[in-house]
């Protein structure tokens, strides 16, 4: 998949024409992982088209890390919308983990004639901002001067760009919840740490649409790796039942 500045998004697509989930994972992530694998299987399984690609700085995916913006995850997903159009696939039901959860929400916030509805899977809904306000002040200033700063963890170890959080103000939570009209499941552990469910609790109570599920896991962790498949199901289940329309400019089921 070409971008405008001619890097090449790496991905995969199966199955028949119309309408299909495309699997968008998290930060540090890449297309090939478990949950995306369950997915895969269950919608093959149902016979429907099922879609995976890497972000740029992820997976076989070129590009730079520290050149991660959400502005940038949005282009990337604006990139697989078209390539999918073109071969057919003209509503798409976005499975979005973390900061894939993240980018999915506000895609499906400003092109939602395109979306058939959504499943998000522990979604960073305060991505910007968490990365942000769990600092101190003066690792905040160290930042903005040099320009990079390093996350590592047990799951990655990368650098990324100063320009990750310059966009907090343009990815407001609020103004998420206030402007969600897509059918949407959501899928929650109680026991993230990562995440925290507050985070998707404050969502739901806030969100201008009443078509919102919500599945928390007690024993579930952020991964939710162990719960893989009965996320799959529940997935193809949520967006196989929804209505596939044509495109329209409003495409909301409430108005």
């Amino acid at each position: 998949m070409r971008l405008p500045t001619g890097e090449t998004l790496r991905g995969d697509c199966a199955g028949p024409r119309d309408w299909a989930v495309v699997y968008v994972h998290g930060f540090g992530s890449h297309r090939a992982g478990e949950k995306a694998a369950s997915l895969a299987t269950e919608c093959a399984r149902r016979g429907i088209a099922f879609a995976a690609f890497d972000f740029r700085g992820h997976g076989e995916t070129g590009g730079l890390m520290r050149a991660l913006t959400a502005s940038r995850l949005l282009e990337d997903l604006s990139a697989i919308r078209r390539f999918l159009a073109e071969r057919g696939y003209t509503r798409l039901g976005l499975v979005g983990s973390s900061m894939g959860g993240f980018a999915s929400a506000w895609f499906a916030v400003r092109h939602p004639e395109a979306i058939l509805g959504c499943v998000l899977i522990a979604p960073a809904f305060r991505f910007l901002h968490r990365r942000w306000e769990e600092l101190t002040p003066e690792e905040r200033d160290e930042w903005a001067r040099t320009g990079v700063r390093r996350v590592r963890n047990e799951w990655v170890d990368v650098e990324i760009g100063y320009g990750l959080v310059e966009e907090r103000a343009a990815f407001d939570p609020a103004e998420l919840a206030r402007r969600w009209r897509t059918p949407l499941l959501i899928l929650h552990g109680l026991a993230d740490e990562v995440v925290p469910v507050t985070d998707t609790l404050a969502f739901v109570e806030a969100a201008a649409c009443p078509d919102v599920e919500l599945r928390l896991y007690k024993a579930g962790d952020h991964r939710l790796t162990p719960f893989k498949d009965e996320i799959a199901t529940e997935a193809c289940r949520f967006l196989g039942g929804l209505p596939v329309k044509t495109s329209s400019p409003d495409r909301s089921r409430h108005g």
